[in-house]
């Protein structure tokens, strides 16, 4: 079953995302189970919203390939973490977004 990931991490800067961005390469190396995945910044820290196959492909994921670069980012804190069954996607105009 598809999950949505509501990820708020205290701290983490848009320069230390692109860092672990890079590092961990997603974009390129897409992780078994990713669907989509959204990034965005608020005074607080990052925010991130993604859609995964599963719950298990997610912390596979988070465990293999992502928390290894954080550790090496420096970035101490762990993220709150929200992992909910997905009930519709709609995302009309997608291929719009991105950098």
């Amino acid at each position: 079953m598809r999950v949505e990931v509501l990820l708020s991490w205290s701290g983490v800067t848009p320069e230390k995302y692109e860092q672990i961005r890079k590092a961990v390469n997603w974009e390129k190396d897409t992780p078994k189970g990713a669907v989509l995945h959204l990034a965005a910044f608020n005074k607080d820290g990052c925010q991130v919203t993604d859609i995964w196959e599963s719950e298990a492909d997610f912390n596979n994921f988070v465990k293999n390939r992502l928390y290894p670069q954080v550790t090496k980012a420096g970035i101490k804190n762990e993220p709150r973490v929200e992992i909910i069954p997905v009930h519709e996607i709609f995302a009309p105009g997608l291929q719009r977004l991105g950098n």
